[in-house]
């Protein structure tokens, strides 16, 4: 996948709904938050991994300390200052290397894992957005599959850490199918608990519960943005194991 193209559509994607939208209107799958605050986020978050990555940085960065960190008050600037974060942070993986090492939230990581986090972030912020105005969404499969795979890493490096609890127990699996065509075996996740850590293959299976649907709608309902009864998926076998794991992963 060319994770920079697809990154930045999505950030243009992003950006044209929030266009002509109610700046004030509420965001019921980020609670608390607004339009313009949701849109700030996004905007910002693209600046501080880029000035992250620019300065090839070993430690977190104050989100205060983000140079140009807010939109300016005019529509029409402000998504050409959210494309032009997005923007920045490509040219920036570009100019430091892509293997580069920079800092992150799980530890130092190669400088294009960036442009991959943010992709997966604006994807999903866009899902917020067109919640909150009611508007269609909608992801290419190959972008949705990814985004599972992507949510299923970090959740693997993070599950457990200062004693919380592990979305799995025990015996437990869940097997998720992709339907999309084209998607094969990538579109297919068993993941189980192995040795106190989450893993996960690629590869057909029952599990303790699964989910069968589009990649798109499995995404928003692994990310707890979209019920499962509010979309077309068939979930089968244990359902209490899946609420488990909603409980316990990130929002």
């Amino acid at each position: 996948m060319d994770y920079a193209s697809a990154y930045l559509r999505e950030t243009r994607a992003f950006g044209e709904l929030i266009r002509t939208a109610d700046q004030t209107a509420p965001v019921p799958t980020c609670p608390g938050w607004t339009i313009e605050q949701l849109f700030r986020h996004v905007g910002r978050g693209d600046r501080w991994a880029a000035q992250i990555v620019r300065d090839r940085m070993d430690s977190f960065l104050d989100f205060r300390s983000v140079e140009a960190g807010k939109p300016p008050p005019d529509l029409d600037d402000a998504v050409s200052w959210l494309n032009g974060g997005a923007q920045r942070l490509v040219d920036a993986v570009e100019l430091t290397g892509v293997q580069t090492p920079v800092w992150t939230f799980l530890g130092p990581r190669p400088a294009n894992w960036w442009i991959r986090r943010r992709l997966h972030e604006n994807a999903v912020h866009r899902a917020d957005a067109a919640i909150a105005l009611g508007a269609d969404f909608a992801l290419d499969p190959e972008v949705a599959a990814d985004g599972i795979e992507e949510f299923m890493e970090r959740i693997a490096i993070r599950a457990g850490a200062d004693g919380g609890e592990l979305p799995i127990e025990g015996d437990d699996s869940v097997h998720l199918h992709a339907t999309d065509p084209g998607l094969d075996s990538a579109g297919e996740w068993t993941i189980r608990l192995d040795e106190g850590a989450i893993t996960w293959a690629h590869e057909h299976g029952k599990g303790t519960v699964a989910l069968r649907g589009p990649a798109t709608e499995l995404l928003l309902t692994m990310t707890r943005r979209v019920p499962i009864g509010n979309t077309g998926i068939a979930l089968f076998g244990d359902e209490s194991v899946w609420q488990r794991w909603l409980d316990r992963t990130p929002l």
